[in-house]
């Protein structure tokens, strides 16, 4: 429950540079502040607010961001969650010049990437992560050298991100099972896949999809898994974490309690 540094400050105060952390960039102390640096171009990245019109135009190239989605698709502040749950092929990076819309500037350049179908939130995160900041790099020296202009984006083919919320994390189990499966994955390593039982609640951290069927939620097997019926197909439920406790894989839990025969996740 303390506050610490983020990598980005700790890596500038280790090679002396000066580091503002303003509570807010609408405070004119804020944006004096930026105007006496005269920077080239201002680098945003996750950062989820609205940049006010003044900041957008206080360097000589504009604020540079990158995005975690190919653009126009998955504009907003989850487009790594979205893409999962889509069931997404690919995704990329997007290095963008931001104007007063939510991710509506014209786009530099993209770098594509196939989505694994093992991929969860935090791998491709760090996928993009790594692959935004070399774009970045090549990018920026290429505006600087005049060898690259933004594109405006097709607006008749954007889709919009939502940040998540706690509905969006719970289990529906009278849904197909590979859409659960892409969920659990979407929501790992952070917040998880929220369900219940007999009134507790528990996170689910892996799964994979079987044949199955029977009543939504209802538990198939529980031999050697928590095998659970969908509304297509079954989840088998290979790790989870109930309340208070820690994670652990479905054999485990199996061990501790013996579930009544055809109990079924809320």
């Amino acid at each position: 429950m303390r506050s610490a540094a983020s990598p980005v400050k700790l890596l500038a105060e280790r090679h002396g540079i000066d580091v503002f952390q303003p509570a807010t960039l609408r405070a004119p102390e804020a944006l004096d502040r930026l105007r006496t640096h005269s920077a080239d171009a201002l680098v945003v990245a996750a950062y989820g607010l609205i940049l006010p019109p003044a900041v957008l135009e206080v360097a000589r190239f504009g604020a540079i961001n990158i995005h975690a989605s190919l653009l126009p698709r998955w504009r907003g502040a989850a487009p790594i969650q979205r893409a999962l749950l889509a069931g997404d092929s690919q995704t990329g990076v997007s290095i963008m010049r931001m104007d007063a819309g939510l991710d509506t500037g014209p786009v530099f350049v993209q770098r594509p990437i196939t989505i694994a179908a093992d991929d969860d939130g935090g791998t491709l995160h760090d996928k993009l992560a790594d692959l935004g900041a070399d774009t970045l790099v090549e990018v920026l020296a290429a505006i600087e050298q005049g060898r690259t202009h933004a594109v405006p984006q097709a607006e008749g083919a954007a889709t919009y991100a939502r940040k998540v919320e706690k509905p969006d994390t719970v289990l529906r189990w009278d849904r197909a099972a590979v859409e659960l499966e892409r969920l659990v994955r979407a929501f790992r390593p952070a917040p998880g896949a929220l369900t219940h039982l007999g009134g507790e609640s528990i996170k689910v951290w892996r799964g994979r999809v079987a044949p199955g069927s029977g009543d939504p939620g209802r538990v198939l097997s529980q031999r050697d898994a928590l095998q659970v019926a969908c509304g297509t197909d079954s989840l088998i439920i290979e790790e989870l974490q109930p309340a208070g406790g820690r994670r652990m894989s479905s054999a485990e839990f199996l061990r501790g309690r013996r579930l009544p025969e055809g109990v079924r996740f809320e």
